[in-house]
């Protein structure tokens, strides 16, 4: 009788003891999982920084000077198949816009660029170089929904590299009127900017 006891008593203790470490393991697990969500919180991300897509509106827009650069002088067939060289303005403030039909930013900067045109057609000049893949396909009727009033030439990968490498659009250089790169602009850039930048050049 007293062994049976012993024994139930043993067993009684093992129980306890399973249901105790049962307990602690529960608590440890939760406290785990709490640990990783503050971690995860509040890490410092080493995955790149998220970049609002080149020509969203919020001056995020790159911008270099680079007043001792010569332009490339350029000769590129517009859409109306005429012989276009940059050195055909010169004495005028050109305002160079790299752009596509597809990309918003661009359209979005298009009538900016057409009363910059009609309002200083005197003394600038602004050319569109479109980097659309079916140039002749897409571009005159885009044009003409617009009404554009400057020049569109068929951009080549030999300009594209002459002028630094066009890795995103809208790229807009402003050009002096001897022919000297003033500003670069990598996104969407506000009109009185390019209207100060413009005045700055003449």
């Amino acid at each position: 009788m007293a062994k049976d006891k012993k024994t139930k008593t043993s067993k009684a203790q093992e129980t306890k003891k399973k249901i105790h470490w049962g307990k602690i393991s529960w608590y440890a697990f939760l406290v785990a999982i709490l640990i990783l969500f503050i971690v995860n919180n509040t890490r410092k991300d080493d995955s790149p920084a998220f970049q609002y897509p080149p020509g969203t509106k919020k001056n995020l827009y790159e911008q270099t000077s680079s007043n001792d650069i010569q332009a490339y002088d350029f000769t590129l067939t517009s859409i109306d198949g005429k012989k276009v060289k940059l050195s055909d303005f010169k004495g005028k403030v050109v305002v160079l816009d790299f752009w596509a039909t597809w990309c918003a930013p661009c359209r979005e900067g298009i009538p900016d660029l057409i009363d910059i045109q009609k309002s200083y057609s005197k003394d600038v000049q602004v050319i569109g170089i479109t980097v659309d893949e079916n140039p002749m396909k897409v571009v005159p009727p885009f044009a003409k929904e617009y009404k554009i009033n400057y020049p569109i030439l068929i951009g080549t990968d030999e300009v594209y590299q002459k002028y630094g490498g066009i890795d995103a659009i809208p790229t807009t250089f402003i050009i002096s009127k001897d022919g000297k790169i003033l500003k670069k602009h990598i996104g969407l850039v506000e009109k009185e900017t390019l209207i100060m930048e413009i005045k700055q050049g003449l």
